[in-house]
């Protein structure tokens, strides 16, 4: 089997900290649970010109999250929460190398923001707070270190996630204060958290197109691990 080329989406941040310029950054551990599971990651500056090119080279993409939003405007809403922030040219890049990538049956893995996206790009809208719209919502933004589960979600059987992970409920880190809500006619929800939120999605009309809410490259359990062996496996055919 072949070592597939995954693309991974970067953060962009403004001057400051490391760098006085403009500069890109990317957990080490995106990278590292890539090549763990048989893959060679790279990093995708933001072009949105070159996403056509990007996706004729990589075998799969995954779309990482970060501390920002989508645009209210990309799903229709009329207004924008207070907390919404938003990165324009990466939100532009990311959905373009995404669609890019969906057009040539490529597969795709959405995390957290990411997921967020890909939700968007398949037809659906996104909750803008979670606090002020689920009822007694669990704190999606958890307290504890990311290396620990912040709640569980159920599983939904029957779907692509059920058939990767084997398990009718997983344990899984939570750092999003927004999540999908409405969804498309192509749109499956794969997983939902004790509160209602929806948790991950997947389409059937593509080979692999899987989003997840939570971050599964922190490998807190097996199902995490099983997420990326199978997206890998999916990237070399």
């Amino acid at each position: 089997m072949k070592k597939p080329i995954i693309g991974i989406t970067l953060d962009s941040e403004n001057p400051g900290g490391y760098s006085n310029m403009p500069w890109y950054a990317l957990r080490q551990n995106y990278a590292d649970v890539i090549t763990q599971s048989g893959g060679i990651p790279m990093p995708l500056p933001h072009e949105p010109d070159l996403a056509g090119t990007y996706a004729d080279v990589i075998d799969g993409l995954v779309v990482t999250g970060g501390a920002f939003d989508v645009d209210p405007a990309m799903f229709g809403a009329t207004s924008r929460h207070d907390t919404v922030i938003t990165k324009d040219r990466r939100t532009q890049f990311e959905k373009s190398v995404t669609i890019a990538m969906l057009e040539k049956n490529k597969p795709v893995l959405g995390i957290c923001g990411g997921q967020q996206l890909l939700h968007v790009i398949l037809g659906g809208t996104l909750i803008q707070h979670i606090p002020d719209e689920v009822e007694n919502a669990l704190p999606h933004e958890q307290p504890n270190p990311r290396t620990e589960a912040g709640h569980t979600v159920a599983v939904t059987p029957g779907t692509l996630l059920h058939q990767i992970v084997q398990e009718d409920t997983l344990p899984v880190n939570s750092a999003h204060h927004q999540a999908a809500k409405d969804i498309s006619e192509n749109i499956t929800v794969n997983a939902i958290a004790p509160d209602g939120v929806i948790e991950g999605i997947e389409d059937s009309r593509y080979r692999f197109c899987l989003g997840v809410q939570w971050h599964p490259e922190y490998l807190i359990s097996q199902g995490d691990r099983k997420i990326f062996d199978a997206f890998i496996k999916e990237s070399s055919v």
